[in-house]
Formats: C-alpha cells, structure tokens, sequence
C-alpha cells in the first residue's frame, strides 16, 4: 500500500516543479499556528511574511517551489493538507463550487453565459470542483465571505490573498481525495475576460486626496507640511511590490507623527494613507493593520 506521506510530498515536489508555491495546511484545512516568535500581520506589520525563514508560519506566505523547503515543509506537517497559494504566485484563479451552497446551480448558469470554459479542474473530497484558469496579470482579489462579491451561491474566486487544497490531500470530514479530473497535466485555461470582470468588485468609492492649505497646516515645527505629506504617501505608491505594506507601516508612523505635532487632523490623515495603500493594491486588512501598527508606535490611536 502506497505511503500517504511519500505520495504528498511527491506531489508537492511535481507542483513546485511547474512553478507553483505550494505549503501546507493542519488537518482542518486551516493554515498552521505561527511559532512563537513570528507575530501575527496586524500585531508587528514590520514582520516581513514573505521572506520570513520558517517553515510554516503565516499561511500562504510560507510557500515555496524551493525543493529543499518544499520537502522539509510536508515532513513537518506529515498529517496536513497540501496548498498551492493562488493568483499571480502561481498564475492561477481559481473558482471554486460547492454544490452543498447551491454551486452545481450557480456554475450552471456561468457556463450558459460563456463565463467557465473547459479547463484542468480538480474533483474535491467535498464533492466540489476547483476550476484553474490562467492568471490574468492584474490582481484579482478573493471573494470568499465578502456579501456581494463573487460568481454566485456557492462558487468563491480564489486568487491573490487566497489558496486551495492541492491533489492528492484527503478531505479532512468525507475522507475522500482531492483529484485531477483531467490529468495534471492538463493545461490550464485562459480566464476569459468576461469571468475576469465578474470577479472584479465594484471600485471603491474615492477618497479625496489630501493635499493643500485647506487639510495641512504649519504646526509643530514644520513648515511644509503638504510636501513632508506628499513624500510619506508617494514612498507607499511608489514601493515595489513585496514591500509596499511595510512601506506604509512606515508612512504610517510619519503620519501620525504630523497628527502629533497638530499639522493634519487624524480623520484626514487616515483618509490619505487609506487612499495611498489601495493605490499600491493592498487589500483594505493589510492597510488598516499598517495603519494601526503605525499610529500604535507614535503613540496615536488609529
């Protein structure tokens, strides 16, 4: 009889392989507990996740197609489920339905409208699909548990922020696989770009920039306080992605230090930094984190 523990890591060796970051979960599908010396995003946002040397700490942050650490990964979760981290990581979106929501009715109605062509897909041990479409190289966020966003009853966007359960992981409650329907080596479909606006959500409403005499003003000893403004919020749009949340964890403290010294009231300078972290494409957890991380050093309430 075949060995779990050697067919998982086979299988996550052959997924890092092609290029895809894979990690593991707990049994429960849940990503491990950090150790004790890796904090949580919102409680230290300087902890740079990404590069952080653990094996299995934050999530998907924890993924690699390293073959070295892909290996000692599963070896130190033998009991886990394999997770491939979605969207432009892997180059994957990924729509997942789940007929115990009404999803077999939802996809239905997608493939009438020309949204889900053929593609690899994998059958879960729910009795769900995941269907994997080609990333399209512009962030696509994650609908799970967001009222009002996503395909429908049952099917949820998988994409940058998200991950799903990789063949072949045993489904943790019906104890039956995760499998390729059509073989791995299938290719993966391209998201044809009505499916692409589908998962889009709706733009968020503008935030007015905060600049001129009208928002800042002289105070504390600075003088210009509309350049030292523009400078913080510039760093944050012009980070390189990989860095743009501590950036503005950073922009963040500088903030708060002209809210300190009375030169911009705080509801302005939320405003800005708020405005600034979705310019540079950071979700609304990851700015109101910085932000508060950023405040709570200056010792201003965020």
């Amino acid at each position: 009889m075949p060995d779990p523990a050697r067919l998982v890591t086979a299988a996550a060796l052959a997924y890092a392989g092609r290029g895809w970051p894979v990690f593991m979960l707990g049994r429960t599908k849940r990503p491990v507990a950090n150790c004790p010396a890796c904090p949580k995003a919102d409680e230290d946002p300087t902890h740079d996740q990404e590069r952080c040397s653990c094996l299995t700490c934050h999530g998907f942050y924890a993924a690699t197609t390293d073959p070295e650490r892909v290996a000692a990964i599963v070896a130190a979760v033998p009991n886990g489920q394999l997770a491939l981290r979605t969207g432009a990581a892997s180059g994957t979106v990924v729509i997942d339905i789940d007929p115990a929501h009404d999803g077999r009715t939802t996809m239905t109605d997608l493939i009438s409208r020309g949204l889900l062509p053929p593609t690899a897909y994998v059958g879960t041990g729910s009795g769900g699909w995941h269907l994997y479409y080609r990333h399209p190289g512009r962030r696509v966020p994650c609908s799970q548990g967001k009222p009002g966003q996503g395909l429908g009853p049952g099917v949820d966007v998988k994409a940058d922020g998200g991950y799903v359960v990789l063949p072949p992981s045993v489904h943790p409650r019906t104890g039956r696989p995760y499998r390729w329907a059509t073989g791995r080596d299938t290719e993966v479909g391209e998201m044809p770009p009505a499916l692409l606006t589908a998962c889009l959500p709706p733009p968020a409403p503008p935030i007015p920039a905060v600049t001129g005499p009208t928002r800042v003003r002289e105070a504390g000893g600075i003088s210009h306080p509309d350049r030292l403004l523009a400078v913080l919020l510039d760093r944050v749009t012009a980070a390189p992605e990989g860095v743009r949340r501590t950036t503005l964890y950073g922009a963040a403290r500088g903030v708060a230090r002209m809210v300190t010294a009375g030169a911009i009231d705080h509801a302005d300078a939320i405003a800005a930094l708020t405005d600034a972290g979705r310019r540079a494409e950071q979700t609304d957890r990851d700015i109101r984190a910085a932000i508060r991380g950023g405040f709570r050093a200056e010792g201003v309430a965020a």
